[in-house]
């Protein structure tokens, strides 16, 4: 995976456009004066708790002795029930936020932003070439660029894109989210069998 697979891949599993109805319900009981302050703070936490598991993945896997293709085989299956749900949501709010209380780091940063799904993709990654960890924060901290400018301006996009709009996008870039997490399967699967030694006749 390259770095502008891996990145595109990220910014579907943060799903900025999914949250930005419940980005937008949160703020929109904070003191305007504060909002932007708070959005961006809960944006840096998220980024420093994703380039924690980024670096820390490594270790968490050779702590639980797991198998890179254990590793992708799961995370495709992961990434496909996430892909599910974005093409089929779920009612009901997940924010659990008393109205004009000011979040912090629960729930915008954790698990809007910085969800177990992301945080399963990047350890994902850094199991998968720990030598290219340049990359994968390039691709870390771009999908997290873009997904923070459309949050950061969610009035416009909202007002742009509509209830309707917003639904449709998320609903395509789930779509491709299956693609890929289909892919990954296959791609475990196949260095899996790979590895099986063949029986001798």
């Amino acid at each position: 995976m390259d770095i502008l697979s891996a990145a595109v891949m990220l910014f579907l599993i943060m799903d900025p456009l999914g949250n930005l109805p419940i980005f937008a319900s949160i703020l929109r009981h904070i003191d305007p004066k504060k909002r932007r302050r708070v959005l961006i703070r809960e944006l840096i936490f998220a980024l420093v708790i994703m380039l924690m598991f980024l670096y820390a993945g490594e270790a968490i896997l050779n702590f639980l002795n797991l198998r890179s293709e254990s590793v992708s085989i799961a995370g495709g299956i992961i990434l496909f029930l996430i892909a599910l749900k974005m093409i089929f949501p779920t009612p009901g709010g997940i924010t659990g936020l008393p109205a004009g209380e000011e979040p912090f780091i629960v729930p915008m940063a954790i698990p809007l932003m910085a969800g177990p799904s992301i945080l399963a993709a990047l350890i994902l990654l850094a199991h998968t070439d720990s030598s290219r960890m340049v990359d994968w924060t390039i691709a870390l901290v771009s999908a997290w660029g873009v997904s923070a400018f459309i949050l950061m301006f969610y009035k416009a996009f909202n007002r742009i894109l509509g209830d309707k709009g917003l639904i449709a996008v998320e609903r395509l870039m789930g779509m491709v989210l299956v693609m890929i997490s289909v892919q990954m399967f296959l791609d475990g699967v196949a260095r899996y069998l790979s590895a099986v030694p063949s029986p001798s006749l």
